[in-house]
């Protein structure tokens, strides 16, 4: 107990941000309402019993941001570590879905990014509702910095980004030699508000997922491919999987997070049936594993080109989709269009963000390497 207690404490994360260049300014009156390292995680009941209202943190020219609310400022005095943070942050929001997983697809093999999305899928489903089934907050603000405010109102543990960052990089080592001959390595940089102890929880918990389920991987994809039942089942049982996403008694980023993960899962995984179906998967032909291409001038600028015109096809998607949706929803329920806090709403946010992100899944897929074929990108 004494163990988790240490783990569970805000201050281990506070001397960790510390070390890296990030300092806590506090302004005079929280000084009054500080809640120290001692306190258990248990006893911080205020801010978790409703929408948490802090807001994004304004920055200033000399190094100093404070909130919009009067709240703690903080000073960075390592700002390629304070970059680097944010980034790795960044891959496990939505700058992630439209961009890394599909550019594997466009650039290395559509295999791999078939075998990812499904790995990535279930243990971040299985994270988020663990969250918001746990209950337990993230650590507390002083002592520590927070700088992704957006997810304030999510529980902390297990830790999603910990889980996604160790399914990927292990689905990765696990299937990459299969298929492709090369050396590689992958590290996986976790930056976020967040305890030792949910960092740690999300690790263990998609390495057993992956034990788990390694030896099935095989046959899953052998029935998602060839199976004429693939692709209904896929888009019904993930968009009931996001209907029936546990309530909680007040807002939170989660439910909406994962209607996004699970819609971009059905629409990949019904594209990739439709790819076998008209028999052309656009991946690595002649026995595998496949020597990987000599990087060269010319093979670069066209992979920047694939890059490029892909996210915006998915990025332009997306916009239409939801534009479209939102529009379709708002009038259904007789909502004003002015009303943004509307798309929170249950039975406006899952199907608008299911059937946007279904579209962008079906477009990666299908379509954008067609379109590459047409613009000889590929």
């Amino acid at each position: 107990m004494d163990l988790l207690a240490y783990l569970q404490d805000p201050e281990l994360v506070a001397r960790f941000q510390r070390r890296c260049g990030l300092f806590l300014v506090e302004a005079p009156h929280h000084n009054q309402r500080r809640q120290t390292g001692n306190q258990a995680r248990g006893q911080l009941r205020g801010p978790w019993d409703r929408q948490d209202t802090n807001s994004n943190y304004k920055y200033k020219e000399n190094g100093y941001a404070a909130d919009v609310c009067g709240g703690p400022r903080y000073q960075v005095r390592n700002w390629p570590l304070h970059y680097l943070f944010l980034f790795s942050a960044g891959l496990g929001c939505e700058i992630f879905y439209i961009t890394c997983l599909p550019c594997l697809h466009w650039n290395l093999d559509p295999f791999l990014c078939r075998r990812l999305v499904n790995v990535w899928t279930l243990v971040m489903y299985i994270g988020q509702v663990m969250k918001d089934i746990l209950k337990l907050p993230r650590p507390g603000s002083p002592p520590v910095v927070k700088l992704e405010t957006r997810v304030d109102a999510e529980y902390g543990l297990p830790s999603t980004h910990a889980m996604a960052a160790t399914a990927i990089s292990f689905t990765f080592l696990l299937s990459a030699p299969s298929r492709i001959q090369f050396q590689f390595e992958v590290g996986a940089l976790i930056a976020a508000t967040l305890s030792s102890l949910d960092v740690i929880c999300g690790a263990s918990i998609s390495a057993a997922l992956m034990l788990l389920t390694y030896p099935y991987w095989d046959t899953f994809d052998h029935f998602q491919l060839t199976s004429s039942a693939s692709p209904f089942l896929a888009v019904a049982l993930l968009l009931f999987l996001s209907y029936t996403y546990p309530e909680l008694d007040h807002y939170s980023t989660t439910r909406g997070d994962t209607t996004i993960i699970l819609g971009s899962c059905a629409g990949c995984s019904v594209g990739y049936w439709v790819n076998q179906q008209l028999g052309q998967t656009f991946e690595p032909q002649g026995p595998l594993p496949v020597p990987l291409p000599t990087l060269t001038a010319g093979g670069l600028g066209l992979g920047i080109g694939r890059f490029l015109l892909g996210v915006a096809a998915l990025v332009g998607t997306r916009q239409i989709m939801k534009t479209v949706t939102l529009w379709m929803l708002y009038s259904w329920y007789r909502v004003p269009g002015c009303d943004d806090d509307a798309r929170r709403r249950k039975e406006i946010e899952v199907p608008y963000k299911f059937v946007t992100y279904t579209s962008v899944g079906l477009v990666n897929s299908i379509f954008v390497n067609r379109v590459f074929i047409l613009c000889r990108l590929l």
